[in-house]
């Protein structure tokens, strides 16, 4: 296993980050919106479809009301 100079480390981690393509204000706005949007359009889907789910099961059951 070789050994690597903490500091030769750093150099490249930094080296690494600055070819990274880093987001916009923007754009991370727009990508946190729309996964908002789409929890709140997932949540909204798995309630009908438990209320559905749960009606089914007590209409074959023959439970509840």
């Amino acid at each position: 296993m070789a050994k690597t100079n903490p500091f030769k480390f750093i150099q490249e981690v930094r080296s690494e980050t600055s070819k990274v393509t880093w987001p916009t204000r923007k754009e991370t706005a727009v990508t946190t919106a729309m996964v908002f949007v789409m929890v709140m359009i997932a949540a909204i889907f798995f309630l009908i479809a438990d209320q559905l789910m749960s009606w089914g099961i007590g209409y074959i059951l023959g439970v509840g009301s």
